[in-house]
């Protein structure tokens, strides 16, 4: 039976919701009652399980790289955290950023960035891109950064399994349930509506909503710039072998990296040809492959001029149309309102980070680990973007 109140309400129970849930009871020990609401339990839809899942600290803002760092972290302390047998298959072959003479400056000026955050980041030019990897052709690289630990990909259900787990375990409760209306009196958020018709009274409301972040954050009359973009993921398979591949991030924006016996790819659409997502489109964009992805993999790795499609999936993500970067933190008027949204296709690799930052936020009234103010809604209601300039 679902509760009639609860002291903390979070709305949404993927890998950022099931991360707060975690960290509120589990870590800073929230004596209060926490209930977590999702929509699909079985995540099938869910932008945690459809991701590429992978994480990197291959960013240029110092606050994201300090969320992966922390991510890193967890990854390695899982049998620590969670206990003996604890595995997600973290593969630590690192990200592979690819510059051409326009993009050269930017992505030196990104290394020296990472390597002030401690970073573990190579600069390769491209006679030792060949030396180290010698299935690539470097037409048209000038530069090659390649994270030489701390990045790499893994399974996205076993993480958000093991959160999610964790915080039942220690006391939270999950709700199936999808909130269509949030009661506001003044400057408070009261109670959330389930379209069960049921009310749950709340003590404090948390956006971690997902690519309908921005829909919930209008049911408070808030305006938040996320919404839910499309992207294609494709599986190919290569006969020829390519040994040691990291996720390499094309100088035309398409990436490819190892799953197995096979490869996953992708790229991001071009801005004009990326709408909103209509709700229930999950149709693959095969014209993207054909005319964008497979042309630029062939190119850079002529081996895969010869790949063979095997499948593809589409999912929905996160996507801050202000400046493709988290919103985190309380509302400026409405003070027990959180948000956890807008992460753009990072949110896997940055849940871990944000939901220890919420969790502090509504225990001790502020950052105690990681400030992450610089993501704060004062610059969405200011217009101040944030922008990061390594996005993939």
């Amino acid at each position: 039976m679902n509760p009639e109140r609860s002291d903390i309400v979070i709305i949404g129970g993927a890998i950022v919701g099931s991360c707060i849930a975690a960290f509120l009871k589990r870590d800073l020990g929230h004596a209060g009652s926490v209930t977590v609401i999702e929509r699909d339990p079985t995540y099938a839809h869910s932008a945690t399980t459809l991701s590429a899942a992978s994480i990197r600290q291959q960013f240029s803002t110092p606050e994201n790289i300090r969320m992966s760092r922390f991510g890193i972290e967890i990854i390695r302390g899982l049998e620590a955290r969670f206990g003996a047998g604890a595995t997600i298959g973290f593969k630590e072959q690192g990200y592979l950023l690819l510059a051409s003479e326009a993009g050269d400056s930017v992505l030196r000026s990104n290394i020296a960035i990472q390597h002030g955050e401690g970073a573990d980041i190579l600069a390769l030019d491209p006679t030792a891109l060949v030396e180290r990897f010698p299935w690539i052709s470097t037409e048209g690289v000038t530069l090659g950064a390649w994270g030489r630990t701390g990045e790499g990909w893994f399974d996205a259900h076993s993480l958000l399994d093991l959160f999610r787990k964790d915080a039942r375990a220690a006391g939270a409760q999950f709700v199936k349930g999808e909130v269509v209306a949030l009661e506001r009196a003044r400057d408070r958020i009261v109670a959330v509506t389930l379209a069960s018709g049921e009310r749950i009274a709340c003590g404090v409301a948390v956006n971690a909503a997902g690519p309908q972040a921005g829909d919930v954050a209008a049911l408070a009359g808030v305006p938040l710039p996320v919404e839910p973009r499309k992207r294609s993921v494709f599986v190919v398979s290569c006969r020829t072998p390519l040994p040691a591949m990291p996720l390499i991030v094309d100088t035309s924006g398409v990436y490819i990296r190892p799953e197995g016996d096979v490869y996953i790819c992708g790229v991001s659409p071009d801005e004009a040809a990326d709408p909103r997502a209509e709700a229930g489109d999950f149709a693959v964009d095969y014209p993207l492959f054909e005319e964008v992805i497979w042309p630029a993999l062939a190119t850079r790795v002529p081996a895969l001029e010869a790949l063979k499609q095997v499948r593809a999936w589409a999912g929905h993500y996160d996507y801050n149309t202000l400046d493709q970067n988290a919103v985190v933190g309380p509302h400026p008027e409405i003070g027990n309102f959180y948000f956890a949204n807008g992460f753009s296709g990072h949110g896997l690799q940055q849940a871990p980070a944000v939901g220890r930052a919420i969790a502090e936020l509504i225990v001790t009234g502020g950052y105690r680990t990681l400030d992450l103010s610089i993501f704060g809604y004062e610059r969405i209601a200011a217009n101040r973007p944030v922008f990061e300039l390594n996005v993939i």
